[in-house]
């Protein structure tokens, strides 16, 4: 039957309580959304400056111009000077990091996980300032990142000042956070869909409305503002014809390769990390020491250097030969770790990128049911769906990149598969790996909370032992408070309605100098305690004792009559796991060989 009169987290008691509905009751929606679209506007603003900060020290390093044409580092003509111009480049930001902030260090979505779940969502100004200008000289001077990690602390950043600076809950804060980090994401990508997806596997940690829709808003915001600063379509546009059944297994293939790929990659990327933690010298020193095999690595691949877009083209649209590949993946994939692994500001997601498309060129010649450009793009997104554990934003991420929709079935299949291997052979992905070497651990799965799904009528206590009020202290102290006393606390009650709760300390304290009189003469004028209605969620009350430090509350009837009608305690709240825990562990065989179906029959723990 369906339930009336049901309450939500955090409503407060009022002489009527709403009827529940799919969600919780969240009147500040439209505020959020409007802060939403606000962000929108900043974090494409902020994509804007960083792609700019990126081309105009790329144009400085390599071409010692002032300009912020695009250019790639692989036209310079340095020679072998071009060795030294990323050593340069990681030695300012290791003093920026040094002097300025060391948050701009690493691959900037760990970060923001970081933050959002540690530090509720709070980042500092120094962060939204150093973190473009620290990227742009890396990636300026030939660093082999996207611009996508620093995007997203720039976003991030931008919309957490923003927040912090008007009255909001940590939770509202992560939102918009999320929201911005998102939005800029979709600025340099022109992906929404698979922005918004990111922020649901990987940055929100729920999904609600509140965090869903600013998120969306200011993807849309985003999106809608990108062609005025920028060409419209999609970055990569592909058109692959349409895949043989042969391909079911080549993209299990691939996908097998791309996940096993992923596992490679992380211990790969912690190894160098802990090689440069060994070292003997400051940590402001490692990204120069990164630096110099990016540019001993731009000399055996010049295209290797710097973000790399074009180069992603190429491979999706095979136009490099097998041994070109092959030579830029390598060198890529070593810089990149090298790189990345000496604590300079950079990203994952780009890299990723063109390293799955070059191992798919180059699997190519053997994975048949589909073309050279089909396996280099199913590869690419596999790679990033196997690595950073978010197969959904890879498939979006891929169709939204080329708008291929014949690849969209395969490239599916081979996430998949990269997916299912990584979890299975890897604890951590190449994001909460560097969160859980800071004694952080990072639990990645939703579902929907218990306590959600049950409410006070179903787990509280109904045989109530309630004080009259008209008692003496005394009387009290011996009768409930003495050696027979079966429970800590008692309602007290006046003809049935709730006054107040008590318990050992507090008639104690009343019997040292009012041990005569009566309790509900003691207790008159005194504000009512909390109590919880039958209505309520359990995890409404839960987060009310947690809050308050109370281990049970008085249920009443209705906010008017206040009567008593039970209690529910921290026990009684651990019900609903019972039920829980049965459907985790417990294994059962409904169905037996000979027709029998015995639905009690059969049952084993998993444990």
């Amino acid at each position: 039957m369906p339930r009336e009169g049901r309450t939500s987290p955090g409503q407060v008691h009022s002489g009527r309580v709403p009827r529940a509905g799919d969600f919780a009751p969240n009147t500040r929606l439209i505020l959020l959304s409007a802060f939403a679209i606000v962000i929108g506007v900043l974090s494409t603003l902020g994509a804007v400056v960083l792609l700019g900060a990126i081309r105009f020290f790329t144009n400085l390093f390599f071409f010692q111009t002032l300009s912020f044409a695009a250019r790639s580092p692989a036209e310079h003509h340095l020679g072998l000077a071009v060795m030294a111009v990323p050593v340069v480049g990681g030695l300012i930001v290791g003093l920026m990091a040094r002097f300025g902030t060391e948050k701009i260090r690493g691959h900037g979505i760990p970060e923001a996980i970081e933050t959002i779940l540690y530090g509720k969502s709070r980042m500092s100004p120094k962060v939204a300032i150093l973190k473009p200008l620290s990227s742009g000289i890396v990636i300026g001077s030939g660093g082999p990142f996207g611009a996508e990690g620093p995007i997203i602390v720039t976003g991030g950043a931008a919309a957490s000042l923003l927040a912090q600076a008007f009255h909001l809950t940590a939770a509202e804060r992560k939102a918009l956070l999320v929201a911005g980090a998102c939005a800029g994401m979709t600025a340099v990508f022109g992906t929404p869909l698979a922005a918004i997806l990111l922020a649901v596997e990987l940055l929100l940690f729920e999904l609600r409305p509140r965090s869903l829709l600013p998120v969306a808003l200011s993807c849309a915001v985003a999106g809608f503002l990108r062609p005025g600063w920028t060409s419209a379509g999609p970055l990569f546009p592909l058109a692959t014809p349409p895949a043989t059944w042969e391909a079911l297994l080549s993209c299990c293939a691939a996908g097998l390769i791309c996940g096993l790929a992923s596992s490679a990659t992380t211990v790969a990327l912690y190894r160098v990390e802990d090689f440069f933690g060994r070292l003997p010298i400051h940590w402001m020193w490692w990204p120069a020491l990164g630096g110099a095999v990016v540019g001993l690595g731009g000399v055996i691949a010049p295209r290797a250097l710097g973000v790399g877009y074009d180069v992603i083209g190429d491979l999706l649209a095979h136009d490099l030969v097998t041994s070109a590949a092959l030579s830029l993946l390598l060198v890529k994939f070593v810089i990149w770790v090298v790189a990345l692994g000496s604590g300079t500001s950079g990203g994952v997601l780009a890299p990723l990128l063109m390293i799955g498309a070059g191992l798919g060129s180059v699997l190519s010649a053997w994975l048949p049911g589909g073309s050279p450009q089909l396996w280099a793009l199913v590869c690419m997104a596999a790679m990033l769906a196997g690595t950073m554990r978010a197969p959904l934003t890879a498939v979006v991420f891929a169709f939204g990149l080329t708008q291929d929709a014949n690849a969209f079935l395969p490239t599916i299949l081979g996430c998949a598969t990269a997916y299912g291997f990584t979890v299975i052979a890897m604890p951590r992905s190449i994001l909460t790996e560097k969160i859980a070497r800071r004694g952080r651990h990072v639990f990645r799965e939703y579902g929907v909370d218990p306590l959600e799904r049950h409410f006070v009528d179903e787990v509280m206590t109904r045989a109530i032992v309630s004080i009259p009020a008209a008692l003496t202290v005394a009387e009290i102290r011996s009768r409930y408070f003495g050696r027979a006393q079966h429970h800590r606390a008692y309602p007290v009650v006046d003809d049935g309605r709730l006054l107040a709760m008590v318990d050992r300390e507090v008639v104690n304290r009343m019997a040292a100098s009012d041990a005569l009189k009566t309790l509900g003469g003691l207790i008159s004028g005194s504000p009512l305690p909390d109590y919880a209605l039958p209505g309520e969620t359990c995890r409404a009350v839960a987060q009310r004792l947690a809050a308050a430090g109370e281990e049970r509350l008085p249920v009443v009837d209705d906010p008017i009559s206040l009567r008593v009608v039970g209690i529910v305690s921290r026990s009684d709240l651990l019900k609903p796991m019972r039920a829980q825990h049965e459907e985790e562990s417990l294994r059962e065989r409904v169905f037996h060989v000979g027709g029998s179906a015995r639905a009690a029959g059969g049952r084993e723990s998993s444990r």
